[in-house]
């Protein structure tokens, strides 16, 4: 499998490679260069497997010709054998036709647990075949980091230093980054929004010399090996639930369209998708754009779903350059627009193609209080703000009555307590593994959003060692 940049100028590479590598040198992001398919037969014939062997067959096209290609199912049955339910992935009935699939089972209480746990077995594996070392640099809108460190920590070939938000993520978000003091972790808390952490850390990877001088690699959602990871839950749930002789759909909680992109993806690969539902808070950029075809930022508004507090939706650039048929420099002068002008529209063939698998829904502050309310007492559902709006975002897609509707469950309830005390009058526990968060000791440093005090700060601690 080759993987192309979705800006056109960046090298065609392999897997491993991509994997390395994070963002392509021209600043786009790497997709495979067509898409594997799966017939009926190859669909059904995952049916009744666990998930680790159901992932690994889902997740084979995209390693092909790569190091990993041969320890993949070794390397997935170790990412998930410390997840807490047996199934990984549960689906659980709350209503007619309409499901939740949990992904909040792993180590962090988080879907990105599903894709990280592997990412960071993926990294030593290649890296150690090569004899390397690499600096992963990454921000977080709040679980993207604390799964990344959780799968990163106390290995050999990585360093990790990680930016998040000053004061925009949950309190057990933050101590999920920060009360890891393995040596070769940091964080740095930015005196920003999740969108200047995004964006400092894009113009970290866009300095060459500073990417090569310090082996920068990424395991936000701009790394592919990311998104492949997430396809695997959408075959699981749509599998269980009677595909390919069955169509399904997915609503789904979404600020940077990763997620939902390995929907997309799933879909391309053959799985038989009616509709990808996005769910937002008042940040609705992508509900927005779904409505009328223009891509426009405003401000970002803190809320109760903070993972989703974003207005530049980086996974969003791959669905353009697949809508408009592998164009690499007309998504360049797109995202060159948008950077330039805070608003671009797509052109209508492209729009009209997004429009027939996808659609949006909003909820403010007090929508989504309201439904994780009415879910609990409809349905005995704890649902963290996220969830919540995720699966609000499914009752309200327009569907046949004989689809399924899966919305994903994406943190656990425990990782914003306040949200679901005030919603439900029940305070969420956290799971034994994590009782104590509160009472460890916390490190981090507080930082200004300036790309030169923060590639100092990098510098810092890749060459801690030798200083």
């Amino acid at each position: 499998m080759k993987y192309v940049s979705t800006r056109g100028q960046a090298p065609i590479l392999g897997f491993d490679d991509v994997l390395l590598a994070g963002l392509a040198r021209d600043g786009g992001l790497y997709v495979p260069q067509s898409w594997p398919t799966f017939s009926a037969a190859d669909i059904r014939a995952l049916r009744g497997l666990p998930y680790d062997q159901l992932a690994a067959r889902v997740m084979a096209p995209f390693v092909a010709g790569s190091v990993c290609e041969a320890a993949l199912p070794g390397l997935v049955k170790d990412a998930y054998a410390g997840f807490t339910h047996p199934a990984i992935a549960p689906l659980k009935q709350i209503g007619h036709n309409q499901w939740v699939c949990e992904l909040f089972h792993g180590p962090t209480l988080a879907f990105k647990d599903y894709a990280l746990q592997l990412v960071g077995r993926l990294f030593d594996h290649v890296l150690t075949a090569r004899g390397e070392r690499v600096m992963i640099v990454g921000a977080t809108s709040g679980d993207t980091g604390s799964a990344a460190i959780e799968a990163c920590r106390d290995r050999k070939a990585v360093d990790i230093l990680i930016l998040h938000p000053k004061g925009r993520t949950s309190d057990v978000q933050r101590r999920q980054m920060t009360t890891i003091l393995s040596d070769n972790v940091r964080n740095l808390a930015v005196e920003g929004t999740f969108d200047d952490c995004q964006d400092i850390v894009k113009a970290l990877f866009n300095d060459l010399a500073f990417r090569d001088e310090l082996r920068l690699s990424a395991v936000n959602s701009i790394n592919w090996a990311r998104v492949m990871a997430q396809v695997a839950y959408y075959f699981a749930a749509a599998v269980a639930l009677g595909a390919p002789d069955v169509t399904v759909s997915f609503s789904v909680p979404t600020g940077n369209f990763g997620n939902v992109f390995a929907g997309y993806v799933a879909k391309k690969m053959g799985l038989p998708i009616d509709k990808l539902v996005v769910g937002s808070n008042r940040n609705d950029i992508l509900t927005r754009f779904f409505e009328g075809g223009v891509m426009k930022a405003d401000g970002v508004v803190p809320t109760l779903s903070p993972s989703m507090d974003i207005q530049v939706s980086s996974n969003f650039e791959r669905l353009m350059f697949d809508s408009l048929g592998g164009d690499g420099p007309a998504v360049e002068k797109l995202m060159n627009d948008f950077r330039a002008h805070g608003a671009v529209a797509m052109p209508q063939g492209a729009w009209a193609m997004m429009r027939t698998l996808f659609e949006g829904h909003r909820f403010d502050d007090d929508q989504t209080l309201a439904l994780m309310k009415s879910l609990y007492h409809s349905t005995g559902e704890i649902l963290d703000p996220h969830s919540a709006i995720g699966a609000g975002a499914g009752l309200k897609a327009k569907l046949a009555a004989t689809s399924p509707m899966v919305a994903l469950a994406t943190a656990h309830p425990a990782k914003f307590p306040d949200a679901v005390t005030k919603a439900t009058g029940i305070h969420p526990p956290l799971p034994p593994h994590l009782a104590d968060l509160f009472e460890r000791p916390e490190r981090y440093e507080t930082i200004a959003a300036d790309v030169g005090a923060i590639r100092e700060a990098v510098r810092a601690f890749a060459n801690r060692k030798t200083s």
